[in-house]
C-alpha cells in the first residue's frame, strides 16, 4: 500500500522547502535574508524529490529481503553441518518440498541443500547489486537537490 511520505524528503506547500516553521511572522531584519532563501520549486524538482523518496523506501524493502534470505542461507548451512555430523550413511533424511517431506539419502540431501544454498547466494547477490545501483541514483539526486536547495532540504534518513 501507499507508504507515508517522510516530510524530510519533500517540500512544503507552495515553493517553500521544509525546514522553516509555517505561519511564523517575519520580523523586519530577517525578512530580507528569509526572502533570499526562498527557492522556486519546479515540477522537475518535485519529481526528483519523489524519485528520491521512492528509491529510499525501495532500498529499505530490498535490505529487509536480503536479511530474510541471509537467515535462510544460515539455516541451510546449519542443516548441511548437521548432516555431515551424522555418520550413519544409511540414514534417510526428510527434506521439505512444498508442503510435504520426502526422505532422501544423506548424499542426495546434501546435494539438494548445496543447490538451494547456491540459488540463495545468487538471489542475495542480485538484491545487493540492485541496492548498489539504487544508492548510485540516490547519491546523484542528493547532489542535484542539495545544489539547488542547500540547507532548505533534508535528504538524510531518520535513524529511528
Amino acid at each position: 500500500g501507499p507508504r507515508p511520505r517522510n516530510p524530510a524528503w519533500g517540500l512544503g506547500r507552495g515553493s517553500r522547502p521544509w525546514g522553516r516553521p509555517p505561519g511564523r511572522s517575519l520580523s523586519a531584519p530577517r525578512a530580507a535574508s528569509e526572502a533570499a532563501e526562498d527557492v522556486n520549486v519546479t515540477f522537475e524538482d518535485q519529481q526528483k524529490i519523489n524519485k528520491f523518496a521512492r528509491n529510499t523506501s525501495r532500498i529499505t524493502e530490498l535490505k529487509e529481503e536480503i536479511e530474510v534470505k541471509k537467515k535462510q542461507l544460515q539455516n541451510l548451512e546449519d542443516a548441511c553441518e548437521d548432516i555431515m555430523l551424522a555418520d550413519d550413511d544409511c540414514l534417510m533424511i526428510p527434506y521439505q518440498i512444498g508442503d510435504v517431506f520426502i526422505s532422501h539419502s544423506q548424499e542426495e540431501t546434501q546435494e539438494m541443500l548445496e543447490e538451494a544454498k547456491k540459488n540463495l547466494q545468487e538471489e542475495i547477490a542480485a538484491l545487493e547489486s540492485r541496492v548498489e545501483s539504487i544508492q548510485r541514483v540516490l547519491a546523484d539526486l542528493k547532489v542535484q537537490l542539495y545544489a539547488k536547495f542547500g540547507s532548505n532540504i533534508n535528504l538524510e534518513a531518520d535513524e529511528s
